[in-house]
């Protein structure tokens, strides 16, 4: 039960979608010359895209300010220049508009903390004119050790190529794990079926990690859960968040053990089992534990190393969805397309209605996927490739893709291969059709981001081009109706009623030579 819940609340932050924008400080004084990262927000912060164009600007040193008022200040001191104060006691906008109301013509802000994306509430956009950026406390620190207090400053963004290698990687891992998780579960389904002649009823027999979506209520259910849980993240972030990061652990750890134990178990490796204390041991299922909990506890005290972390995520997150396509099977297309439908309209609600609603006319979605600007940890849920041809003087640049845009159309993808194992369908048709349809979704998806050069929902157009081609199949096969109710618990029940059938027949018929 326990891992069930796991696997729910883990499922809930798969579908939030992530942005960051990162600039250069080019300093100089005397013949010396000198670049340091800045991190600004593009929504409210013009920027110049290339050194040439960059303004230079004189730059005053009020680090031992934090200029959330104008007491001190001499009425000059500012006009015409850049300044640098100090992060915290006051929001980014406050800073701004004292240092604009002064005179400045741009305000960089030092900070000890983690680099996040400045924020200022949408009312606040027109009233903030000068460029914002922050800056590393220690650059800042190292900058006045080399140029002194007599510095100019430059700030410049030089553009990313807009379509880069890690799309393909992106696209690699999404396919493969959609692809290998349908296949898993269908393989699980036939392996149930094989068995149940022999034992009776193969409801009885289900792995007990199932857990069947056969209801509408079911789902609905499991969409106002992630519904509320986006709610409380909205407002208990800086709590929640770190919840999430140890709930992911555990389930990512998990999903691993699941997912390496099957490979174990077809490669027909011995499980070395000994007795200890009276209690019998499995040797394989230690050593799968101790490696697999020994990941998921390095991904979590390194998880903001960005140089090398995202490997173990990405192993994590695959292992992850692998194991959720196995364990939550969806009954019947009907589901499927209650589930499907539903979380589009959540997405598009909590995307582009909540801003109606909010304070800050900032979606409730997007500020939990970026999270506060005061907290640094951001949700683990995402399929990170550094980004081969962005400049990464900041940090690392990703290509990221939501588990949700994986999951989601991956429970159709799964019940369309264990539809093939029910009805003996050649070639998986089901399975290889609604697979080469996600593909076709992820192809357009990318297209349409890099024609936009702004990031999309993927599950926009994954759910139709999947939904609308299972349909297809089926309609053109001529087995809708059985696809849209499913024949998993038909078959059962047939089963069931043969199987008492002979029961009965036995019971009622006499041994033949008897009384031989």
């Amino acid at each position: 039960m326990a891992r069930k819940l796991t696997i729910f609340i883990c499922a809930f932050f798969a579908f939030l979608p992530v942005n960051c924008q990162e600039g250069i400080l080019h300093v100089s004084g005397g013949s010396q010359e000198k670049e340091y990262c800045l991190v600004y927000n593009s929504s409210f912060s013009n920027i110049s895209a290339s050194l040439n164009d960059a303004i230079k600007y004189q730059l005053v040193n009020l680090s031992s300010s934090f200029l959330c008022n104008s007491s001190g200040i001499q009425p000059n001191e500012l006009k015409g220049k850049a300044v640098v104060v100090m992060r915290d006691s006051c929001t980014f906008s406050q800073k701004a508009q004292v240092a604009q109301d002064l005179g400045a013509t741009t305000i960089l802000i030092a900070s000890n903390k983690a680099l996040v994306t400045p924020f200022i509430n949408d009312t606040e956009y027109g009233q903030v004119k000068i460029p914002v950026a922050l800056m590393r406390y220690r650059d800042m620190e190292d900058a006045f050790k080399t140029f002194g207090d007599n510095m100019s400053v430059r700030l410049y963004a030089p553009p990313t190529p807009v379509f880069d290698f890690s799309i393909l990687a992106i696209l690699f891992i999404s396919m493969f794990t959609v692809g290998m998780g349908a296949f898993w579960s269908g393989a699980v389904e036939r392996e149930k079926l094989n068995t149940a002649p022999m034992g009776g009823d193969s409801r009885e027999r289900t792995d007990s990690g199932d857990l069947p979506l056969y209801s509408p209520l079911k789902v609905i259910l499991f969409v106002a859960f992630m519904c509320v849980v986006l709610v409380l993240m909205y407002f208990f972030y800086a709590y929640l968040v770190y919840v999430t990061i140890v709930i992911f652990c555990i389930a990512s750890a998990t999903a691993l053990y699941s997912c390496f134990d099957a490979i174990m178990e077809k490669l027909g490796c011995a499980t070395l089992s000994f007795s200890c204390l009276g209690k019998g041991w499995s040797g394989r299922s230690l050593l799968l534990a101790s490696l697999c909990i020994t990941v998921a506890v390095l991904w979590g005290v390194y998880r903001n190393e960005d140089r090398w972390i995202w490997i173990l995520q990405d192993l994590l997150g695959i292992a992850f969805c692998l194991n959720f396509m196995k364990t939550i099977t969806v009954s019947n297309f009907k589901i499927c397309v209650i589930l499907l439908s539903l979380l589009l309209i959540y997405d598009v609600f909590f995307v582009f209605i909540t801003p109606f609603l909010t304070k800050d006319g900032q979606s409730i979605m997007v500020e939990v996927a970026l999270g506060p600007g005061s907290v640094a940890e951001k949700l683990p849920l995402v399929m990170r490739v550094p980004r081969f041809l962005a400049p990464n003087l900041c940090m690392m640049q990703f290509s990221i893709l939501g588990y949700g845009d994986i999951i989601v159309p991956g429970l159709l993808v799964a019940y369309c291969h264990r539809f093939d194992v029910w009805t003996s369908s050649p070639k998986r048709i089901y399975f290889m059709s609604c697979t080469i349809a996600y593909f076709l979704g992820m192809v357009v998806t990318f297209v349409v981001m890099i024609l936009s050069q702004m990031g999309q929902p993927a599950l926009l157009y994954l759910v139709p081009f999947t939904l609308l081609t299972s349909a297809a199949v089926a309609w053109r096969r001529g087995e809708m109706k059985r696809f849209w109710s499913g024949t998993a618990y038909e078959m059962e029940d047939l089963n069931m009623t043969a199987m008492e059938e002979n029961a009965e027949f036995s019971k009622n018929s006499s041994p033949p030579f008897q009384n031989y």
